[in-house]
């Protein structure tokens, strides 16, 4: 099977390196790819938002499979193309893809489904906000109802706080989502889907915000560690049943079965899980970790999913242990990042792949030397026999790394290791 994976992130070279551990994969392309990936697989140039690019690459490449990473292609229609010209493609289709491209989308999908998810309401005029916003709090939680790379959500106790980033969204020309505050410990669940089969892979936790003891500003994620010691086997199954089914069954209802991945974010408070949003693919920091733990083959699960067969090949495998993902990323993120700095000491993990550096905002200068070239850098994965482990030697290895003016959380998991955490 040659298979083309579209991205240039740590979401990529994750799915890169898993890939490649699988022998049925004789092929591995990746566009645009990083400094990275190209140690791993075979680099191509393309816009990956070009439907009509991707398609002639993954032509003249001569894939059998096509793995589109980021949201922005789904939502676009990459993905319909590359099925359009007879090739089998591991993503949603655009209309399937609303369910992140869309929040108030989602929220309509969820209701039809019977989902717990947050209230909400829509406002698309300055006007109706005031009134809007006097309904909610004491916790606002203020969305772009578009995409946003995690980075268009504020969470905030100050009703000003709340008004301005609404305000800045609007007169962008965005709609704003307002929801009311879940409480309770999130929860990222990934599961691949093929219309109405879903299989789930292992839970994950998201650190959003950019400083220790979750403070500062949201990011597209600071770190994952997978799986999550506080939650119980019996919750992920209630999710499985009461969330993820019910919404691929009203995805098929509508004429828009999804395909691919479909990760649900979720809080766990004292009523059970409740949505917090829905992605359209694998989500970045949390597949690095999740991926260092999967034995089963991925390229046959990914291709399963996209032919329609996932109920005829075996559940997922997992190695015993757990996995962590710390990111380093540049000075300023996740305001406009420096770019263009050296790096050094992120060459390739331990031998006995107790760890691993994975490439995201990387790229080559000229005379060779690894540069900075995006906000988050670079994700850092350590795997041990157990969390406190796994965090150990993830940050025992990005210390070795030196990035000028860099930063990165050093409370990934720690919550957990410290039995912080319960529902």
């Amino acid at each position: 099977m040659r298979v083309l994976v579209i991205g240039a992130g740590a979401r990529e070279h994750a799915l890169v390196l898993a890939l490649r551990r699988d022998p049925a994969v004789t092929a591995l392309i990746a566009a645009p790819g990083n400094a990275g990936i190209a140690q791993h697989a075979d680099v191509r140039a393309v816009d990956a938002s070009s439907a009509e690019a991707v398609v002639a690459l993954a032509q003249d490449v001569r894939a059998d499979l096509v793995v589109i990473g980021p949201e922005v292609p789904l939502v676009l229609g990459v993905a319909d193309a590359v099925r359009a010209a007879g090739i089998a493609c591991f993503g949603p289709s655009a209309a399937a893809a609303r369910i992140e491209g869309s929040k108030a989308f989602a929220k309509d999908v969820m209701a039809a489904a019977g989902v717990r998810t947050a209230h909400s309401e829509v406002v698309d005029t300055p006007a109706e906000l005031d009134a809007a916003l006097d309904r909610f709090g004491p916790t606002w939680v203020v969305k772009d109802d578009g995409l946003a790379a995690g980075k268009g959500v504020v969470v905030t106790a100050d009703r000003s706080a709340a008004r301005d980033h609404a305000a800045e969204l609007l007169e962008q020309g965005h709609p704003v989502l307002l929801e009311s505050f879940l409480d309770g410990p999130e929860v990222s669940l990934f599961c691949l889907v093929d219309g109405e089969n879903v299989v789930p892979l292992l839970p994950a936790q998201d650190h959003k915000r950019v400083g220790d003891g979750d403070t500062g500003p949201n990011t597209g994620g600071m770190g994952a560690y997978t799986p999550l010691p506080w939650l119980p086997a019996e919750t992920v199954t209630e999710i499985v049943e009461d969330v993820v089914k019910p919404v691929a069954a009203e995805m098929v209802r509508r004429g828009c079965p999804f395909s691919g991945l479909l990760y649900a974010g979720l809080a766990i408070g004292a009523a059970g899980p409740a949505v917090v949003e829905f992605n359209c693919r694998f989500g970045d920091p949390e597949t690095q970790a999740v991926l260092a733990l999967l034995e089963s083959p991925l390229g046959e699960l990914l291709a399963a999913t996209a032919t329609g067969t996932l109920g005829e090949v075996e559940a997922p495998r997992w190695k015993n242990g757990s996995a962590i993902t710390v990111v380093l990323a540049a000075e300023n993120y996740p305001g406009r990042p420096r770019l263009g700095d050296v790096i050094t000491g992120a060459g390739e993990g331990a031998a006995d792949e107790t760890t691993a550096v994975l490439h995201a905002g990387t790229s080559t200068r000229e005379d060779g030397a690894l540069v900075s070239a995006g906000g988050r850098v670079l994700s850092v994965v350590g795997v041990g026999a157990d969390l406190a482990q796994a965090r150990e030697r993830a940050y025992a290895r990005i210390a070795s790394i030196k990035l000028p003016g860099s930063h990165f959380r050093t409370d990934i998991g720690l919550a957990a290791v410290e039995s912080r955490i319960t529902i």
